[in-house]
Parts: C-alpha cells; structure tokens; sequence
C-alpha cells in the first residue's frame, strides 16, 4: 500500500506535534502535568425497528493554560442495520481545543478510523473495509465541562465518511 502526500505530511505533523507535546510536558514537574490532564470523551447509543448503533469514545486532554488544550481519543463503534448491515469501526484521533472566552470554544481534530462494513443485501454479501480520515474544524457552547456545538469535516468524503453529512453536531466533557 501506498501512502499518498497528503497522507505522509498528515503523519509528520502528527509526530511533531506529538514530540513537542511531549517536550513541553517533560520540562514541567510531574504533579503539574498531572493536575492538568483531563478525562473525558463521548457515548453514543442509538436503537429502533431493527437497528443498533454504539459509540464509546474516550479521550484524554493535556490544559497548556484556561485557554489551550491537547490531547488524544479513542473511538469504538459498532452498527447493525438486522439482515442489512454491519459495521465495526475503530480508530483514533488528536485533538486541540482553544477557549476564546470562557463560554466559546473552538476546536480542530483530525481522526483516523478503520472501518469494515458488511452489507447483506438480498444474500449478495459485500464486505468494505477502508481507512476513513477527517479533519474537523468545530465550535461549540462551553458551560463548565460541557461544551454543546457543531463541526465541520475538512476532508468529507460521501463515499467514505461514517457520516451522512459533513456537518455534525456534538457534546464533549472533561472531568
């Protein structure tokens, strides 16, 4: 498998930003680094007529200060449409996320999930299994750990994405 430019560009940024995050993490004093990492993340859970879909996705932020954070997610998803189709999703993604004030907050993710669909359409079994990459770029509502807004998906690819629309709305928390 080739990896195109965009792709290897997307990795180098990654890593960078991943050592100068650990760069600037290591020169502080670990009780301090500690004090400042939050948990949190996103559930999902959808049901009706047949269908099933759960989502467990958690997350970890690094607060440079009150008003920058970055971190790592995590992301499990499993759908069942019965007699339909299946999917298992799984992947990963880093996170930024820029208070402006306190109640405004605006963000940018890049998340990597590997997907593997199963359509059992009519016995014609076809099974899908792909990379799906996006770039979001989001604002949102901040009320003490919660923050309530809506994203945009840079890299939004009708075919590919695990979304029906490049917008999608979202709750995040961080205890």
């Amino acid at each position: 498998m080739q990896f195109s430019s965009f792709y290897k560009k997307t990795l180098i940024i990654l890593l960078v930003s991943l050592f100068c995050f650990q760069t600037i993490t290591a020169q502080k004093n670990k009780d301090d680094f500690w004090n400042n990492v939050r948990y949190g993340g996103g559930l999902g859970l959808n049901f009706g007529d047949g269908f099933f879909s759960g989502t467990i996705a958690p997350s970890a932020i690094y607060e440079f200060n009150h008003n920058f954070a970055l971190g790592l997610g995590l992301n499990a998803t499993f759908n069942n449409q019965k007699g339909l189709y299946k999917s298992n999703i799984l992947g990963g993604s880093l996170i930024s996320l820029f208070n402006v004030i306190n109640e405004v907050q605006i963000s940018a993710e890049y998340e990597q999930l590997h997907v593997n669909r199963r359509y059992d359409v009519h016995l014609n079994l076809a099974d899908d299994n792909f990379w799906s990459p996006a770039l979001y770029l989001g604002a949102g509502y901040r009320s003490g750990n919660v923050v309530f807004g809506i994203r945009y998906d840079l890299l939004y690819n009708e075919n590919r994405s695990i979304y029906s629309d490049s917008w999608v709305p979202f709750v995040r928390f961080y205890f």
